[in-house]
């Protein structure tokens, strides 16, 4: 029955955000507060675009001694809820696909699947980049680089589309393994991915949060 069951459940790709969706919190407020910078945060947030911000806040953060150990360290404790590593651990067992399209950065992503020791489960991890550069400064980019060109999508941010990356996504599985996809998210930025599912796929938006009030409407 295992083996039957695993067979039908490869022919399934599951799409998770990453901030309120496999982590019960955004990441970046969860390192600003917790490193006690929310005011300058909060001053500069009027100012740029979000991803923007969290560049200028992990420079900030540099300037001030905070060292990426720290980070690390507040990344290590981010809440979590209890049910989400055995769910994933037991999809990526059954043979599913999984996949996360985020609008957070690659060294939060890594750094918290690592610590919970699930990296090994996700096949691709789409989002912005996110390094530690030369200085030891981490170096936060936009997936899509919106100074040179736009992604022309008024329903999602200037740094990313996650519709684009869900029809990428689409067009790389063939059309010969009828792959269903299954999507969850929160955020409005999850609204646009759930609008390029096709009629066999299904969205799990989460309950009384942006994308389900506007999938709602």
């Amino acid at each position: 029955p295992f083996l039957v069951s695993q067979k039908r459940m490869s022919n399934i790709v599951v799409v998770f955000d990453f901030d309120k969706t496999i982590i019960d919190c955004d990441s970046d407020n969860w390192v600003v507060d917790e490193l006690g910078f929310t005011d300058l945060f909060n001053h500069l947030l009027p100012t740029m675009p979000w991803n923007s911000l969290m560049d200028r806040m992990m420079m900030e953060l540099h300037s001030h001694g905070i060292t990426i150990q720290e980070i690390e360290n507040v990344l290590h404790r981010i809440p979590i809820h209890h049910r989400i590593i055995p769910a994933i651990k037991s999809a990526h067992a059954l043979g599913c696909d999984l996949r996360i399209v985020s609008d957070a950065n690659m060294f939060y992503i890594e750094t918290i699947l690592k610590h919970l020791g699930i990296s090994e489960c996700f096949t691709e991890i789409n989002t912005n980049p996110g390094y530690v550069n030369q200085k030891g400064r981490l170096t936060i980019l936009p997936y899509h680089d919106f100074n040179k060109n736009s992604h022309d999508c008024n329903l999602c941010p200037p740094n990313m589309c996650k519709g684009l990356i869900i029809d990428r996504i689409q067009n790389t599985v063939s059309e010969l393994d009828n792959k269903r996809f299954i999507y969850l998210g929160d955020g409005a930025g999850d609204y646009c991915p759930s609008l390029r599912l096709r009629e066999r796929d299904f969205v799990m938006p989460r309950k009384n949060y942006p994308v389900w009030d506007l999938i709602c409407k």
